[in-house]
């Protein structure tokens, strides 16, 4: 069953048999902590999106999207080709253009800090750049219609999560804290079995995902 922010705030209560209204004000903030578990423990292709920008000749810093997580990808668009850059960490990228007076098409790029890319070697031109990422999804907490791609897809892995968090701040008994843990471990796993195994491959040139015989 899907679960809107609604209805999710209803399954913690009667899971937890708690109404209190403290509890139910911090109701929010378990889901967020939930979801914000599920997005750093797998990649799902439903958390990758791509934007296109542009970087100005003499400038080499691109500013990273608002929501942006991790790179995929970034490729510069020159002459109607993209042309991908390599990633680099920052030192690397230093020392490939120690002057950084040095310019050219860039071929390598680094994360400089958490709002901008180091781009090598500095750009000659003004290009526009295409960057694949990973990025924060609009929580189901605060989505127009109080629904999310977790919610309808992900239920039970959200539920679980959202209940340790749950009871973590009710600092509830050990046993049924690891009881939801433990459910919690075994739906992600059948997520990261969706984002990291059949979704990164096909039965054209792979066949099926295979288990081991028991």
């Amino acid at each position: 069953m899907a679960f809107t922010f609604t209805t999710l705030k209803t399954a913690i209560q009667e899971y937890t048999d708690n109404t209190e209204s403290t509890f139910v004000s911090q109701l929010p903030r378990f889901i967020l902590n939930a979801e914000e578990r599920i997005l750093k423990e797998c990649q799902l292709d439903v958390f990758r999106k791509s934007s296109q920008g542009s970087v100005s000749s003499g400038n080499k810093f691109l500013s990273k999207p608002d929501d942006f997580l991790s790179p995929n990808s970034l490729s510069v668009i020159n002459s109607s080709s993209n042309e991908f850059l390599l990633y680099k960490q920052v030192t690397a990228l230093q020392d490939y253009t120690p002057n950084p007076a040095t310019t050219g098409t860039p071929k390598y790029y680094g994360d400089w800090d958490d709002v901008s890319f180091l781009l090598a070697p500095t750009p000659d031109s003004n290009y526009t750049v295409e960057l694949h990422y990973f990025y924060r999804p609009t929580s189901i907490t605060t989505s127009g219609d109080g629904t999310s791609w977790l919610g309808t897809n992900a239920e039970l892995c959200l539920l679980y999560a959202s209940l340790c968090e749950a009871y973590l701040f009710m600092k509830g008994e050990p046993d049924l804290l690891k009881a939801y843990t433990d459910r919690f471990m075994e739906a992600i796993q059948w997520l990261k079995n969706l984002g990291e195994g059949k979704q990164t491959r096909d039965q054209y040139r792979y066949d099926r995902v295979r288990r081991p015989v028991q």
